[in-house]
């Protein structure tokens, strides 16, 4: 069974910049494509990014784009997220999930088909 432990976040200051870890175990990262979700307070989990399992395909959300920048290396059983100039409103709980199925199209952002879950690691960007 695969699972998922991302690691990285913190409190960091409004323009600042940190990188997300999404480890897994228990099976090989080959043959999944993930996603990065997260959820702040009071608000709806929102996806914003996407890998395929070649790393060739990748997806942002508006909210990120330009300033976010997703990558796996799939020796290392792990995907990346480094997020630069961040801003207030990217303080949430940031969770990595992973699935078989690739749609190609707004459908990865959703939490639709995908299997498993990370516990998530949180992002506070604040001054």
């Amino acid at each position: 069974q695969l699972q998922l432990v991302e690691s990285g976040g913190g409190l960091v200051q409004p323009g600042g910049s940190l990188t997300l870890s999404c480890e897994a175990s228990g099976s090989t990262l080959d043959y999944w494509h993930i996603g990065w979700f997260r959820q702040a307070p009071g608000k709806e989990r929102e996806g914003i990014s996407f890998i395929t399992t070649s790393g060739l395909y990748t997806n942002y959300a508006d909210a990120v784009k330009g300033r976010f920048t997703i990558s796996r290396d799939n020796a290392k059983n792990t995907v990346f997220l480094k997020m630069i100039s961040l801003k207030s409103e990217d303080t949430a709980v940031y969770s990595c999930a992973a699935k078989r199925e690739w749609y190609g199209d707004s459908q990865d952002m959703t939490s639709y088909k995908y299997e498993y879950w990370g516990q998530g690691t949180q992002v506070t960007v604040s001054s």
